[in-house]
């Protein structure tokens, strides 16, 4: 939704669809506003503000239901709300105000207007999360680059880099018996998933055979971001991550296994079938 040539100096015609036109000399660009994140999507978000945001922070982003509308995300203490921001063709809505330009609806963020959400959550927007971050150089210049000579050749290096299908990494777990949250050390090896108390721990608390496992899916039930699910045969297990970047990660590595798994088990059914066959 977002438009990659910018508009330079007056325009003597306003088109009503296009929310990046200007309707006056005065008028600034969507894309020129500091803390307009075009195409971020929702999880980005969620991570952007959690991990580098305080509470009231917030930015704007395209929302991917339909054009001309726009999401607001804002960090609340350690969640992010998402609130809508519709673009009729001649004004801004945000909630119950509707700005006329696009400088109307700046300017009331300026002031730090108090939002309140449907759920009771009330929040001041302080701090618009810039697009453009500055950030000091972590980077060092090489001073001596040398191979020894030890005869080894690429292919020894296979063993010792980490198997396909591994991750490993804090998250927060919710309680079978007792709906407590509690952080665990989460391990993923073949078609295992184990916790363990602390990175430290030698033995898991539990290990989860994800044969057993019929799908994992974000969750939303749950009143903490970025959480997913396992779902077992006997209980469906409640993980929450850090971001929703990290959320997105585990969501996909775990399903790939699933998908590696039935693929096995749809292999060793088809070669019984043609054994049976054969022997019939």
């Amino acid at each position: 939704m977002g438009r990659a040539e910018s508009l330079e100096g007056k325009m003597s015609t306003h088109d009503p669809s296009d929310p990046w036109s200007r309707s006056d000399g005065e008028a600034e660009l969507l894309q020129d506003l500091g803390w307009y994140h075009s195409n971020l999507t929702r999880h980005a978000a969620e991570a952007l503000l959690l991990s580098n945001g305080c509470d009231g922070s917030y930015l704007l982003r395209d929302s991917n239901e339909r054009t001309g509308l726009y999401s607001l995300s804002v960090r609340a203490k350690d969640s992010v709300k998402h609130f809508h921001v519709e673009y009729t063709g001649y004004s801004f809505k945000f909630g119950f105000n509707e700005f006329s330009s696009l400088k109307d609806f700046v300017k009331h963020f300026a002031n730090q207007p108090l939002i309140g959400s449907e759920t009771g959550t009330l929040i001041v927007l302080k701090h618009p999360y810039p697009r453009k971050v500055e950030e000091p150089s972590i980077y060092e210049s090489v001073r001596v680059h040398t191979a020894m000579q030890t005869g080894r050749t690429e292919n020894d290096l296979v063993p010792t880099a980490p198997s396909l299908g591994t991750k490993e990494g804090y998250l927060t777990k919710q309680g079978g018996l007792v709906k407590t949250w509690k952080t665990r050390w989460f391990t993923l090896h073949r078609n295992e998933l184990k916790y363990f108390k602390d990175q430290m721990s030698p033995e898991p608390i539990r290990i989860l055979d994800l044969t057993e496992c019929s799908a994992v899916q974000f969750d939303y039930s749950q009143e903490r971001v970025n959480c997913f699910c396992l779902v077992f045969p006997f209980r469906t297990f409640y993980l929450c991550a850090k971001t929703g970047v990290e959320a997105d990660e585990w969501i996909k590595i775990l399903r790939w296994k699933l998908s590696q798994i039935r693929k096995q088990l749809d292999q060793r059914e088809g070669t019984i079938r043609s054994q049976s066959f054969i022997f019939k």
